[in-house]
């Protein structure tokens, strides 16, 4: 007699793909936001930092590149991105950036930031191993290290501290097991920007506990206070440093997947290490071919002065930013620090007792047609369960409409919570 096998319904994902749903940003929240749009409902979108997708247009010289190239986009690069590519990012790196000693071969193209983040942990971590990651931070550092079998420590970057990192309590956490140290700066979701001193504090914990240093500069080019972008690299000439940007924020094509690594570093250091990342690389044979060729004519004059013009005033998003802070100011139930680069605010809510910016997200969303993430997302410290993360890139009018929708929730919030006590005294 045949037995008839039945498919298992009890088939199990790998543990560690739990932290991703744990860390992901586009989790029911943004569902939730999608489905209300497709329902017909207009929901206010203060969350996902997507540019393009709140008609912020590309520089016009990227545009017409891309129109140009198309066709040669069709075949594979190298696995390191295409030469040419290549040398634009290591030429910004030594004449706009301060590195003189960036070549084309220290640089390392791949599909976004966010890919070339995994690559290069996946190349540098073994099981047990730990990495220092700022809280509050984007939580894609701490999801891919633990998807690499390794172990995110993080390090307080607290509101008393400016949302600097705690230096002191930084080397504190810095073990035998521990290999890398990340940076965020500007920061997401702070909107704040980290000044030379603490990369030079920063610098210095690497080096007394043998660290890599990796530095997330994606946003690097957007920044409201005087003064250019200073690199972490440039305070750590004798360490290896990654440095990872890309063309999603400043050249507002996050849909083109276009990023890219440089490491510095002394010669001869970390030499094994790399090539490692260059044959992990080589498994998906090469970068978005068409971002690619997009990368020299974004790093072209023009095309960055059209990118410093969106920060300047009466640019898109200096008025976005500007429309934000003067809408958070007229809300007594909203504080926040000054946000000096970025396009988010990260407000602390006067909220309610036994209430947290999670529960808020969901009624504001429900009630108020309006998407924020909860700070809780961005951070393992019970300090910023009170904390939205609001992006300022939808137009000035819709950001005003959307934080005195915020303030009312509050004010309706606060309502119940005092009718409520009312209403258990007369029992």
């Amino acid at each position: 007699m045949t037995s008839v096998l039945r498919p298992r319904s009890d088939i199990r994902p790998a543990r560690r793909v739990a932290v991703a749903e744990r860390h992901g940003l586009r989790g029911t929240l943004t569902d939730e936001a999608h489905e209300l749009s497709a329902e017909g409902r207009p929901v206010i979108d203060l969350g996902l930092g997507d540019p393009a997708a709140h008609g912020i247009p590309a520089p016009p010289t990227v545009l017409a590149t891309l129109h140009e190239r198309v066709d040669d986009a069709r075949s594979y690069s190298d696995a390191a991105g295409h030469l040419t590519a290549r040398t634009a990012v290591a030429e910004h790196f030594r004449t706009r950036l301060g590195l003189p000693e960036v070549a084309p071969s220290d640089v390392r193209l791949g599909n976004g930031v966010s890919e070339l983040a995994l690559l290069t942990l996946q190349a540098l971590l073994d099981p047990g191993d730990e990495v220092l990651v700022p809280d509050p931070g984007y939580p894609m550092w701490s999801a891919y290290t633990s998807l690499c079998d390794g172990t995110a420590v993080p390090y307080p970057c607290p509101a008393s501290h400016g949302w600097r990192p705690d230096l002191d309590a930084l080397s504190r956490l810095a073990g035998p097991r521990t290999r890398a140290l990340i940076v965020i700066n500007p920061v997401n979701p702070t909107g704040t920007i980290w000044p030379a001193e603490t990369l030079d504090g920063l610098a210095a914990v690497a080096r007394t506990h043998g660290l890599v240093l990796f530095s997330d500069e994606i946003y690097d080019g957007i920044r409201f206070i005087p003064g250019p972008h200073v690199p972490l690299a440039t305070r750590a000439p004798d360490l290896l440093c990654l440095t990872f940007g890309g063309l999603s924020k400043f050249s507002r094509l996050p849909g083109l997947r276009a990023g890219w690594m440089v490491a510095c570093h002394p010669p001869g250091v970390g030499r094994a290490y790399l090539d490692a990342v260059t044959s992990l690389a080589a498994l998906r044979l090469s970068p978005n071919a068409a971002g690619q060729y997009a990368v020299p004519a974004a790093l072209s004059a023009p095309a960055l002065r059209d990118a410093a013009a969106l920060t300047e005033p009466g640019g898109a998003l200096h008025q976005a930013r500007s429309a934000a802070h003067t809408a958070m100011a007229h809300q007594p139930g909203l504080q926040c620090t000054p946000q000096d680069g970025t396009f988010y605010a990260f407000p602390r809510l006067d909220l309610p007792p036994g209430t947290t910016a999670t529960h808020f997200a969901r009624r504001l969303l429900r009630e108020k047609s309006v998407l924020a993430m909860p700070g809780k997302q961005f951070s393992n410290d019970d300090a910023v369960s009170t904390h939205l993360r609001l992006t300022t890139l939808a137009p000035p009018a819709q950001i005003a409409s959307a934080i005195e929708r915020i303030g009312a929730l509050l004010t309706e919030m606060w309502t119940e919570h005092t009718n409520r006590g009312r209403a258990k005294q007369m029992k």
